[in-house]
């Protein structure tokens, strides 16, 4: 239970006229003043002011993909107008959010989602779920929550996708957000203001107490407000003294309440508009703790698993290219400098280039428990399945990440490799078909071309065709002997001078 300080009004007097001009009355926090008025909801009720129509508002799809890794938070920032440049969908303050997102995933049990909105109100969308083993993800799936209530629509709204493997899972095939949107739900009308039709109240003075307004005087304050004050307006004994905050409000070292449009750095936005302090090394937040953190001061580093800000990053962290977050390396990498580039690895592994993995004897794999062989057609490989090959076995040829038995079409059989595995690779862009490097080993033309001496040329334009036009002195002779040929135009005119070699 707590005091409440309440200035009581005439008609206090009329009800007991022993009652001074100050009353202290218990509230409890899960009861309030105790039982409702009735009549006082009744004549509520008589006057009652309904709230505007509801506009739904469609934001469009955030389609940027992202990888969603192991012990890690995904991140994506929308800027969201509340359709602004439509009126009769324009939302301005919320009734409630509607969030529709694509996600694949290995076992969607271990993702929980979070989405906080401009002004700061953090919302569990979905909680980690230990029993949910399945691998179909979420296909346009919609998340709803209603915290963001009368807040205001526009501005970025974060989606965070958090995933904690709670048992033994293949960490080779992460997930991924495809994407996401909002659909808004609200009005383009404040539906809360309070009306500024009520009587004014006379104060009540009584030589038993000393007025806390004497200083001021005792006339009502009459002039401007603020613009930050709501249409209650205020009540002195200055402008910035307002009755109630039209956005939100913090309190300044003496205690007096400031009306802001937004919550300034350091503050996040707790409650019933108030403003509150974030943690001392945390620009913004969604909480006052230290893991409550969203971006850090100046000289501090946020860190993405704990929410935290740190002055440096920890063993199996990195710092990102923009030098504010501490992102978590690998599960292998014990030091690293990116993700996937480790520089030291956890004990048991060994580092092999800029990874770290398991040794396993040519031909086999590491399955996260043992080695396993690779698929036939691979010499050496990175995982199961002939997608997974890196190198292929005797009388398969490497094509674009997969073994094959033969070149395909537009492709051609690389001998120029020193290594004893050999791949196949693609043919110049003008030819059809190709017996080695470059545009002078065609063996086929694509439709519309000619070939000439294992050139593709375009055949409607050359005008060299037969021998008599390479007689001495002729155009394409002249092109030939003052080193033309290069110029495309020159070299389609006189393609078979130009390609001669005699």
């Amino acid at each position: 239970m707590i005091k409440v300080f309440i200035k009581v009004t005439s008609f206090f007097t009329w009800f007991h006229p022993i009652i001074a001009f100050c009353l202290y009355l218990a509230v409890s926090h899960l009861y309030g003043f105790g039982l409702m008025d009735a009549e006082a909801m009744v004549i509520e009720a008589e006057k009652w002011t309904t709230v505007p129509p509801q506009h739904v508002c469609v934001e469009n799809t955030d389609r940027q993909i992202k990888t969603i890794r192991p012990d890690s938070v995904v991140r994506s920032i929308y800027k969201a107008t509340g359709c602004s440049d439509n009126s009769n969908h324009h939302v301005i303050y919320l009734e409630h959010v509607v969030v529709r997102i694509t996600i694949t995933h290995p076992r969607r049990g271990d993702l929980s989602i979070y989405l906080t909105s401009p002004s700061g109100t953090r919302s569990q969308l979905l909680a980690n779920r230990l029993f949910d083993h399945s691998m179909e993800g979420f296909k346009n799936w919609e998340f709803m929550t209603t915290h963001s209530w009368n807040e205001k629509a526009a501005g970025d709204w974060i989606l965070e996708i958090c995933d904690t493997p709670s048992q033994l899972r293949n960490f080779k095939t992460p997930g991924k957000l495809k994407e996401w949107s909002l659909v808004l739900y609200g009005t383009s009308i404040q539906p809360y203001s309070p009306r500024n039709d009520f009587p004014k109240v006379e104060r009540v003075h009584s030589s038993l107490l000393e007025d806390p307004t004497e200083d001021y005087g005792t006339d009502d304050y009459s002039g401007p407000c603020n613009a930050e004050c709501s249409k209650v307006g205020c009540d002195g004994p200055g402008p910035d003294h307002c009755t109630d905050c039209l956005h939100y409000y913090y309190k300044s070292k003496n205690n007096t309440r400031i009306c802001v449009s937004t919550c300034p750095p350091g503050h996040y936005n707790a409650d019933k508009k108030r403003c509150k302090k974030c943690s001392p090394n945390c620009e913004t937040c969604v909480g006052s703790h230290g893991d409550q953190c969203m971006t850090c001061k100046s000289g501090y580093y946020l860190n993405e698993v704990t929410n935290s800000c740190i002055t440096n990053c920890p063993v199996g962290f990195y710092l990102d290219k923009n030098k504010i977050v501490c992102r978590k390396c690998s599960e292998n990498c014990k030091i690293c400098v990116e993700f996937q580039i480790c520089t030291e690895c956890t004990h048991g592994l060994s580092l092999h280039g800029t990874k770290c993995a398991i040794h396993c004897e040519e031909g086999k794999y590491h399955n996260g428990r043992e080695c396993e062989p690779c698929h036939h057609s691979c010499a050496t490989c990175a995982g199961a399945g002939v997608d997974a090959c890196i190198n292929c076995t005797q009388g398969y040829f490497m094509e674009d990440g997969r073994c094959v038995q033969s070149c395909s079409s537009g492709y051609y059989l690389d001998h120029s490799t020193e290594s004893r595995y050999k791949t196949c690779k693609r043919c110049d862009a003008s030819c059809l078909d190709c017996s080695g490097q470059g545009d002078r080993n065609c063996t086929s033309c694509p439709s519309g071309f000619n070939l000439d001496t294992g050139v593709c040329v375009v055949g409607t334009i050359c005008k060299d065709a037969t021998e008599e036009s390479w007689a001495e002195g002729g155009f394409c002779m002249l092109v030939k002997k003052n080193n033309l040929c290069q110029r495309k135009v020159l070299q389609q005119l006189c393609c078979r001078t130009c390609t001669h070699k005699g």
